[in-house]
């Protein structure tokens, strides 16, 4: 397989498109053509790392965290990323990052969080702006059922957990055909009047290049009418966070040591107890302070994040618990989530977990 294809199928996982605006996702180092021996996952890419992939013959690190993050003016080896850089250049190795595009991921870094955890019935806690989009065209009554089907395939009609959401009207259009035109349906110089149906549809903008090359390639008319507009409305199963419900209440105390255990924390810095039983659960994966707002808002008891600063830890106002586990604790758990998702779509293929522990903070 080659690089491309692999990271096609991860996209399907996590679409880039999905990614926040200041983030550096996608193919950061190598060629999509390169023909892959073997895929090493981990959590960053260090220099420990590439020389695991080199052992393990492996030519593609699928990274979450991207080593390149700003613009490098220089590659002289004088800092980690660049010697990371040069090491896998050197060695024809390829990264690939997926980071905020996967903390976006409905399926992402918090899902496993919430998995690992035994928080139940998560949903997302920030959804993301601008997220949606709705596809309106106009076609001959003949050509409808072949159109939406193509739509509905590339992506199209999904709200939700329902698919094949569409929306028809009927109505006459007309047109002209000037002097060069080849009409599917009318004559040159003569104004047309045909019977058409208006299809709407909504659909996630990651999806929307294969959504517009469906509409052209199954749409009758030499020239095609149509409009794509960008909602307002939220994406509820596209964001950052998530909240959710254990099975049943615990104290605050409990279920912040059942944190550590689960989470491998060294330790746990949390705002004032509450004393009081606990049950619903937001979390949000890596620095997460900027969501202690929604948090409130919807109700958790407890906020598990990470980078929280001193300051940050009043805004819980004793209306609930905010805890941070660590920037590393939080996103542990996202390279087995990779390395579980790609065994599943390619079982015969050699994909390895990265052996290398790559938390930088340590503890007395």
């Amino acid at each position: 397989m080659t690089v491309k294809e692999i990271t096609t199928i991860l996209e399907e996982l996590a679409p880039l498109a999905q990614a926040e605006d200041f983030d550096n996702v996608g193919l950061l180092i190598g060629s999509n053509s390169a023909r892959v021996t073997g895929i090493l996952v981990t959590l960053d890419t260090l220099e420990g790392v590439v020389d695991e992939a080199i052992a393990k013959d492996c030519n593609l690190i699928v990274s979450f965290h991207p080593i390149i993050f700003e613009g490098l003016k220089k590659i002289t080896g004088k800092t980690y990323v660049e010697r990371v850089v040069l090491k896998a250049i050197k060695n024809d190795i390829s990264i690939y990052s997926m980071h905020t595009a996967l903390d976006n991921s409905p399926h992402g870094v918090n899902a496993k969080i919430c998995e690992v955890l035994g928080i139940e019935r998560p949903k997302v806690l920030i959804p993301k702006k601008g997220n949606l989009k709705k596809i309106t065209t106009y076609v001959p009554k003949d050509a409808v059922e072949q159109l939406t089907k193509a739509l509905f395939e590339a992506g199209a009609g999904h709200i939700g957990d329902y698919s094949h959401c569409s929306f028809e009207t009927e109505g006459i259009g007309s047109y002209r055909p000037e002097e060069n035109a080849k009409p599917t349906k009318g004559e040159v110089g003569t104004t047309h009047y045909e019977k058409e149906i208006r299809i709407n549809m909504v659909f996630s903008h990651a999806d929307e290049r294969k959504i517009v090359k469906a509409l052209f390639e199954n749409h009758p008319y030499e020239e095609v009418a149509y409009e794509v507009l960008t909602l307002e409305n939220d994406n509820v199963h596209v964001g950052m966070g998530m909240i959710g419900t254990l099975k049943k209440p615990v104290s605050d105390i409990e279920f912040l040591q059942h944190v550590k255990k689960k989470m491998n924390a060294n330790g746990i810095r949390h705002s004032k107890l509450m004393h009081r039983k606990i049950q619903k659960i937001a979390v949000l994966g890596g620095s997460g302070s900027f969501a202690i707002g929604a948090a409130k808002a919807a109700g958790a008891d407890v906020f598990i994040s990470a980078d929280i600063k001193y300051h940050q830890f009043y805004e819980a106002e004793d209306e609930m618990v905010i805890a941070d586990i660590g920037h590393y604790e939080t996103e542990q758990f996202t390279k087995n989530l990779l390395v579980d998702y790609l065994t599943k779509k390619i079982p015969n293929f050699a994909i390895h977990l990265s052996e290398c522990k790559t938390n930088t903070i340590n503890y007395l």
